[in-house]
């Protein structure tokens, strides 16, 4: 929609692009290695593979800057309050649903975005009105899920994937930013057990990702490559947008 003009929107919205996919990511650390805007960027292109799938889709502007209070230890993270985050994802729904949207698909690409926006999915759709239905994707168990499947089969590479900064995150910087890729310093930070995983989120966010993991990489990051980042890239779009389908 940014790089539409306001014609060309109303046109498609009167064609029967009446869904609009929006992703929400953040600016933060990841490692050593990889720009803050690691989530944001990926939001941008998630949006766009997903609102493929979908159909009778526009993608939105991804709202860049999410939930990441438990990152704040790490230079140059920028966060927003839940209170904040709800306000921005409300006055986007408003906005949309205004405009003749009828169905609004948040994609949360960072961690932190995915209990806000389950907690928040009834006031949001009170917000949009009858007419406009929200919708968010809020299993962020099974993106790790999909990454691990996809490096194990791809490269045998599955017990890297940890969920920030690791090899399905390098991958998928590297497919959009190569150039921005410090590979010299992608190293092996802390790895979890799949039984632990949950328990492990929740400390991160009481206790802040530094208790957990000093260098800021949960998983290895190590074995990254672009191709096996659009590989990752496809395989969330598909788990995304089956969901939504």
């Amino acid at each position: 929609m940014e790089r539409m003009t306001s014609p060309e929107i109303a046109e498609a919205i009167a064609g029967g692009y009446t869904t609009v996919v929006v992703a929400t990511g953040a600016v933060e650390q990841h490692g050593a290695h990889l720009p803050l805007f690691m989530d944001a960027e990926h939001g941008d292109r998630l949006a766009l593979e997903v609102a493929e799938r979908i159909g009778g889709a526009l993608v939105g502007p991804t709202i860049r800057v999410g939930c990441s209070q438990h990152h704040m230890s790490f230079a140059g993270t920028v966060s927003l309050e839940r209170e904040t985050f709800h306000r921005v994802c409300t006055d986007y729904c408003v906005s949309l649903a205004a405009h003749g949207f009828r169905r609004i698909c948040y994609i949360p690409t960072h961690g932190g975005n995915f209990d806000p926006l389950r907690e928040g999915l009834a006031a949001l759709n009170e917000a949009a009105g009858a007419e406009c239905s929200v919708e968010a994707y809020t299993n962020l168990m099974e993106v790790i899920d999909v990454w691990r499947d996809i490096a194990q089969r791809e490269a045998g590479l599955g017990e890297r994937v940890g969920g920030h900064a690791d090899i399905a995150e390098t991958s998928i910087m590297m497919a959009l930013h190569r150039d921005l890729v410090r590979t010299e310093l992608a190293e092996a930070g802390f790895s979890a057990k799949p039984e632990e995983r949950a328990e492990l989120v929740d400390r991160m966010i009481r206790e802040g990702f530094a208790a957990v993991t000093p260098n800021g990489i949960l998983g290895d990051a190590r074995g990254a490559t672009p191709e096996l980042g659009e590989r990752m890239i496809d395989g969330l779009a598909d788990a995304m947008a089956a969901t939504f389908r």
